[in-house]
């Protein structure tokens, strides 16, 4: 069976996979980029909130943990945080949602196990790359895009993408690196979200409309910071303490597949025998990377972060 931190890491996806019911359901007369930063801002604000006890202990190990470049390291996973809407949104403006999601989906387990390899010296495993390429063919055929004319797509709008998946990228893995400094769940994801909250404030400022202050907007807002954000990151950090960030990565392809079922019961959306076809690819790229080996489901766990987290 998947390890309680497979399952928060999943829970985590399903969390993020309600953005796009929640935006349809409230309708509000917003751009997605002015959305994204309100869900930042309410969702970074949280997780700040948070983080603030640890950050401010004055005694103890858990200070100098924060300490050492580390609130300069939270400050890049921030900018992380910061680059993925416009890249995500760019994306999908130049080349639709279907093609700008896959890529940028796509790109992120694949840039996170490239970068975790550089700067955690933690090369993917062999069991991940299995699971990650089913995973990812799936979502290929969820995301609708076989078949489309490369004619059609934007060079400028795929590197977009690629800067989206990229950019969480930056931020999955630095959050591993200062969980691996000693600091906390918690304390991690605040960090990097409040201060990518502070960012996010000029971005409203200059595009919220006044849609976004009226009931509907501020409900959605709240949904998307609240759920989608400080719940989704406290789960997804949790889980990224006791796992490798490419494991973290690839399980939250559980996202496209979650928003596509509740697209189906929320939405009354209908599904095509191809993309049925990838929502049954990515589970089972997700059963892949979490059954049991010889040693256990814990067996994404390096021997050192195996001892770490033992009592938990």
């Amino acid at each position: 069976m998947p390890t309680r931190a497979h399952l928060a890491v999943l829970a985590a996806a399903v969390c993020f996979a309600t953005t796009g019911s929640a935006v349809a359901i409230a309708d509000v007369d917003a751009s997605p980029l002015a959305v994204g930063a309100l869900r930042v801002l309410v969702g970074g604000a949280v997780l700040g909130l948070v983080a603030l006890p640890a950050l401010g202990r004055r005694r103890g190990s858990e200070n100098r943990r924060v300490g050492a470049g580390g609130l300069g390291l939270a400050a890049v996973g921030a900018l992380g945080v910061l680059a993925y809407q416009p890249t995500f949104f760019a994306g999908t403006a130049a080349n639709g949602v279907a093609v700008g999601t896959v890529v940028a989906l796509g790109t992120a387990p694949v840039a996170t196990g490239v970068l975790e390899s550089v700067v955690r010296r933690r090369p993917p495993t062999v069991r991940w790359a299995l699971a990650t390429a089913v995973a990812l063919a799936g979502v290929v055929l969820v995301g609708g895009v076989v078949g489309v004319d490369p004619g059609s797509v934007s060079g400028l709008g795929v590197a977009a993408s690629f800067g989206a998946g990229a950019s969480y990228a930056v931020y999955a893995v630095v959050g591993k690196v200062l969980l691996d400094r000693g600091w906390g769940p918690s304390t991690t994801m605040g960090s990097v979200f409040g201060l990518a909250a502070l960012g996010s404030v000029p971005v409203l400022l200059l595009t919220a409309p006044p849609a976004l202050l009226a009931p509907r907007g501020l409900a959605l807002g709240l949904w998307l910071g609240l759920v989608t954000t400080a719940l989704a990151y406290l789960l997804f950090g949790w889980g990224l303490a006791r796992l490798r960030a490419t494991t973290a990565s690839t399980l939250t392809l559980a996202e496209p597949l979650t928003a596509t079922l509740l697209g189906l019961l929320v939405l009354g959306e209908r599904l095509g025998p191809v993309a049925s076809a990838g929502l049954l690819l990515i589970a089972l790229g997700i059963v892949v990377l979490t059954a049991p080996g010889r040693s256990g489901a814990a067996h994404e766990l390096d021997e050192e972060e195996r001892r770490a987290v033992a009592p938990a």
